[in-house]
């Protein structure tokens, strides 16, 4: 075959297996995270198996369009636009740092969070009662929660006089919950 010929080949059998998904009516959800596939494997499949629970199969009736920054966070808003330009129905994040750059591309397209330390204080939500906009998802209310576990702590063993805290004060929201955990130890650890 010709030069002219294969490309007007590919573009038709393209053309072809859209029409097909279309009227298969698949629907189209994005996937950004700033890891690789490989740092995140688990989350992924557990994010399939749920899809699968609920009835939507890859490559059945829902198409999952994977965007992964391997660790370079400045590729996320470009791989964001991809998939709105996609036109994918919904936009599922693996934590704050791949949510920023999606509502930066979007207020139309839903968000879905997959985690955030503090999504009111990072400017997702409005509230976690009434989000509002186009992002809902999952927090693990972390700021909120450290200051209660020390004081449970605390009535569990009154006699409770030191405590030790790990963790990194880079991670988002880390910082906070840090500072709650230390204005409650003040109170209730002499």
């Amino acid at each position: 075959m010709n030069k002219v010929v294969w490309p007007l080949l590919l573009l038709f059998l393209t053309g072809a297996t859209v029409a097909e998904a279309q009227q298969l009516n698949v629907s189209r959800i994005g996937y950004l995270s700033g890891n690789s596939p490989s740092g995140i494997s688990a989350r992924t499949a557990a994010f399939r198996q749920g899809l699968r629970e609920l009835g939507y199969v890859e490559g059945k009736n829902i198409v999952i369009e994977y965007r992964y920054g391997e660790g370079k966070l400045d590729l996320l808003p470009t791989l964001a636009a991809e998939l709105v330009h996609l036109r994918v129905a919904v936009i599922v994040t693996t934590g704050s740092t791949a949510t920023r750059p999606a509502k930066a591309a979007t207020s139309r397209v839903p968000i879905v969070m997959g985690s955030d330390n503090d999504p009111v204080g990072n400017g997702f939500v409005a509230s976690l009662a009434r989000p509002g906009g186009n992002i809902t998802g999952l927090s693990n209310l972390a700021q909120d929660l450290s200051g209660k576990q020390l004081e449970l702590l605390k009535e569990i063993v009154p006699k409770l006089s030191r405590v030790a805290v790990f963790g990194t004060s880079t991670t988002p929201g880390n910082a906070e919950s840090l500072k709650e955990i230390e204005l409650v130890a003040r109170g209730c650890i002499r």
